[in-house]
């Protein structure tokens, strides 16, 4: 692991740290985390010192979220965001975008960018800092699957219109199982019939949340990424595993949108909606995954709530804050206080 903070693409107060995890057929592997320090003051009183939180982004995507980043850290968090192997800062010329043919790979650059951060299980720090995991879409699923994996070792998730099921629901997903099984086991990197007709991207765009200067075009394209068979099986099977029921171990919120829109033609609605994935659908899959779950449906949220426009985001942060300060991690965190060693 390269031991080095350097600088990161969002400028100060940001650095990031290259992760190696190896090579595989198309060369070497590498995940990214990049981290937000909070004041010395908030780091002293704020509710959620003593707490570390670890970001995931979802498909086609990277982390640039800098006002979610300043949230955390103002509460007294250390925030923390990893690119996963390529995606984004992770990225390496000739690699297949985002390609995976089993999320539980992404068991090896959870791993790296918890012991970069201080939570490798032999680290006396795991035992007094409490830990968020964030994942928004499918990286919503792939923390959801993981801690189910990893129990005990999160003390709180947090899902952002997490993709617990497909569009199309469970009984449609179960009829095309066996299709997707056979079409990645023949041709596992195929081409898919492009479905990302870039309204997602525009709503973005209108309500002004995307980035700014400086975050290249491939890595967060306006279409997507193209989507490939064996990657498709994997998040199916996560999918799946989801149905069947799973425990996280951990309270967890899901944050969704009160509804859904037409990902196939552009209207207004598409402003104030989740025009990826079917919500409702999450919203039943969401009970699924543990004993211990909030939902809460935010009205006029896009599919990611916290790049919504400002009163749906206003909304989320103000239903997250509530949650984290009134709820189970402000508890948590008070009762490893009391039993840190002094």
């Amino acid at each position: 692991m390269t031991d080095a903070w350097g600088p990161d693409i969002l400028g100060p107060p940001f650095a990031q740290r290259t992760l190696p995890l190896g090579s595989d057929s198309e060369g070497e592997v590498v995940a990214t985390v990049v981290r937000r320090e909070p004041s010395t003051w908030a780091a002293l009183v704020g509710p959620l010192r003593g707490v570390d939180v670890l970001y995931v982004h979802g498909w086609s995507d990277c982390f640039f979220q800098v006002e979610l980043a300043r949230f955390w850290c103002d509460l007294g968090a250390r925030f923390h965001a990893l690119d996963l192997r390529k995606y984004g800062r992770s990225l390496r010329d000739r690699q297949t975008p985002g390609y995976v043919t089993d999320l539980a790979v992404y068991d090896e650059d959870i791993a790296a960018a918890l012991t970069a951060i201080g939570h490798d299980p032999a680290s006396d720090a795991a035992s007094r800092r409490r830990l968020v995991l964030l994942g928004h879409s499918t990286g919503g699923l792939t923390l959801t699957l993981w801690a189910a994996r990893h129990p005990g070792v999160a003390d709180a998730l947090v899902l952002n219109s997490p993709w617990l099921e497909l569009q199309t629901g469970p009984f449609a997903r179960q009829a095309l199982l066996p299709l997707i099984e056979a079409r990645a086991r023949w041709d596992p990197l195929g081409a898919h019939p492009e479905v990302d007709l870039g309204f997602y991207t525009r709503a973005q765009r209108e309500t002004g949340s995307l980035p700014g200067e400086g975050i290249p075009a491939d890595w967060r394209p306006e279409r997507g990424f193209p989507t490939h068979p064996g990657w498709l099986r994997a998040v199916v099977r996560g999918h799946a595993t989801v149905a069947a029921g799973i425990e996280t171990g951990c309270p967890t919120l899901v944050l969704l949108s009160a509804r859904s829109s037409s990902p196939l033609s552009w209207s207004e609605q598409a402003l104030t909606s989740d025009s990826v994935l079917v919500v409702d659908e999450i919203a039943r899959a969401a009970i699924r995954v543990g004993s211990d779950v909030t939902l809460r449906r935010v009205d006029g949220a896009l599919h990611d709530v916290f790049l919504s426009a400002a009163p749906a985001r206003a909304s989320a942060y103000r239903a997250l804050r509530d949650w984290l300060v009134e709820g189970a991690v402000r508890r948590d965190a008070r009762q490893g206080s009391a039993n840190a060693p002094h």
